[in-house]
């Protein structure tokens, strides 16, 4: 029998890191076997939360897997649905049921899973509530349209978390410096040197620590899966990618641009020799209107799903 969705903690709702927060303890105070971390802070002090879904046979040397979302302000709705999917999949543990057809609890036998919801609780707060949340910040947010709808992507001190990792560092200084983004700002300003920003050396670190088999980062907009970077990306790598493109219906295909380097997924693919995806959830205008959060979720739901099994 298959798990039929209802009524959860994790409605649609604007998901700024106090709701986040809320949820994690929630979700924890429902399910055991989910537990909750702080793995760092943001430049304004936020907590950055994990919750790691402790697999069902209780393995000490679980596979592991890392789904990380909200890197980018904007992006917020990228958050609840990696807490909707942590909820679904937890609750289909509780109940015995399954998901898209799959028995979850069977299928995360051996496997632990790390959710990072949030990474960027400080864009995200700025993207939300404007520069009145960027406390000793507001100033520089305000003189770099923080207070102007759909334009926050980086944290407080206006670097893009998904410029600041250490992958294809020279090639994205000249990419910045030809398209006018080598200085802090709303977005794509990769920051003085890989890892300057305490969010993205929480995401690092995490990784240096927890041997993870693959990762995943959540994003949004444009429905297109991510899946190489350089010679450093496994072979399986590409199977998986065509796996979930054909579960949710995405284009499995390669950023362009300034977005060719400086990601999560490109630092762990070239540091570990191992899988990472990035996946773009829904169409259209960042931020995502709320109203259709059910629709993009149910799109990626079995896509979603499939990231942390295969």
């Amino acid at each position: 029998m298959d798990l039929t969705w209802q009524e959860t903690l994790t409605r649609a709702q604007p998901t700024d890191h106090g709701t986040v927060r809320g949820l994690c303890t929630a979700l924890c105070a429902r399910y055991p076997f989910l537990r909750a971390a702080a793995v760092g802070h943001s430049v304004l002090g936020r907590e950055l939360t994990t919750l790691t879904l402790i697999p069902p046979d209780g393995q000490p040397t679980a596979q592991r897997v890392l789904l990380a979302a909200a890197f980018h302000g904007q992006e917020w709705i990228t958050a609840l649905c990696a807490l909707r999917l942590c909820e679904e999949v937890c609750l289909a543990i509780k109940s015995g049921l399954s998901v898209c057809g799959v028995a979850v609890g069977r299928a995360l036998r051996g496997r632990q899973i790390v959710f990072f919801p949030m990474v960027n609780p400080d864009g995200v707060q700025i993207a939300l509530h404007g520069s009145a949340s960027a406390g000793d910040r507001a100033d520089f947010v305000r003189a770099h349209g923080g207070d102007t709808h759909g334009v926050w992507q980086a944290n407080a001190r206006g670097v893009d978390i998904n410029h600041n990792f250490n992958a294809g560092w020279e090639e994205m200084q000249v990419l910045a410096a030809k398209n006018g983004k080598d200085q802090p700002g709303a977005r794509q300003y990769s920051g003085q040197s890989p890892e300057s920003e305490p969010e993205t050396r929480a995401v690092t670190d995490l990784c240096r620590r927890l041997p993870f088999r693959h990762v995943v980062a959540l994003h949004s907009q444009g429905e297109e899966i991510y899946w190489q970077y350089g010679d450093a990306t496994p072979p399986q790598s590409r199977m998986i990618a065509r796996v979930l493109g054909a579960a949710s219906g995405y284009t499995v295909t390669d950023p362009v641009g300034m977005a060719s380097h400086g990601g999560f997924k490109d630092w762990f693919i070239s540091c570990f020799h191992r899988p990472g995806f990035t996946i773009e959830l829904g169409r259209g205008v960042n931020p995502l209107p709320l109203d259709e959060f059910e629709e993009i979720y149910s799109k990626a739901r079995e896509m979603l799903l499939l990231s942390l099994l295969l």
